[in-house]
């Protein structure tokens, strides 16, 4: 399986270096990066390089894609990044009905387009807040899916779950467009409310050995190893990549 770790989750515990050092040494070889890695991309490459680590995949902002696509693609090439996600919309920005939502997949479509015009892949991270059904019944995942229809899906499989909707229901009804995943978990109730909730990979509610089962049998590319506020980084990335390895 092509394993990666997510930047964000140790973004509270840098320097850059050390967290570079001891990913390393754990066993990781890859990792996605976002927006705090970007500021000098060129020595950021570096200290991948002198780890043994690429970023094979990265977030940026809709509005970077938007406004500063060109520099977005300067900071892919000197990064070596081949798959650039898009990974939220804030919330003042999302659209309150069904026509905004097409409209917005739209908009994807379209930056997809140039994304791939420069020789990379482009897709769509989601959160909870696409699968909360809108007044009408439409479900802005599935009106993104189907009115973006070339762009690729980083399905973040642990917020499906905590927006109530089946994430297997969704892997097998759009595995075709899930060409790299998240890999985190959920704590059990009452714990690790320190953590928001979330669990290291392999410690929470999530059934990852199912759940993998189908994901095998979808387009994934890429397993993406995050927690988005973990007490101590260290021990999630350590105690994730061994559960990984066990799925």
């Amino acid at each position: 399986m092509n394993l990666s770790f997510q930047l964000y989750s140790a973004r509270n515990f840098t320097p850059w270096n050390d967290v570079l050092a001891s990913l390393s040494g754990l066993g990781y070889t890859q990792v996605e990066g976002f927006g705090g890695n970007f500021v000098d991309s060129a020595g950021f490459r570096t200290m991948l390089d002198a780890h043994g680590l690429s970023m094979v995949s990265a977030h940026f902002s809709m509005d970077d894609l938007e406004n500063d696509l060109e520099v977005v693609l300067s900071t892919a090439n000197t990064l070596g990044i081949k798959s650039i996600f898009c990974p939220h919309l804030a919330e003042a920005k999302r659209p309150p009905d069904a026509a905004g939502w097409i409209e917005f997949a739209h908009q994807l479509e379209g930056i997809g387009e140039k994304v791939r015009a420069a020789g990379l892949h482009f897709g769509w991270h989601n959160h909870e807040f696409e699968f909360v059904p809108l007044a009408d019944g439409s479900v802005p995942m599935q009106t993104i899916l189907d009115n973006a229809p070339s762009i690729e899906w980083e399905a973040d499989i642990a917020w499906i779950a905590r927006s109530g909707a089946d994430p297997l229901d969704w892997i097998v009804r759009h595995g075709d467009r899930i060409t790299a995943v998240h890999v985190k978990d959920i704590a059990a109730i009452g714990q690790c409310e320190d953590e928001d909730g979330w669990a290291d990979v392999g410690h929470g509610v999530m059934d990852w050995k199912h759940i993998m089962s189908l994901l095998r049998g979808a387009s994934v590319e890429l397993f993406v190893i995050e927690h988005d506020n973990p007490s101590d980084y260290n021990r999630f990335a350590s105690r994730s990549i061994e559960a990984y390895r066990t799925f």
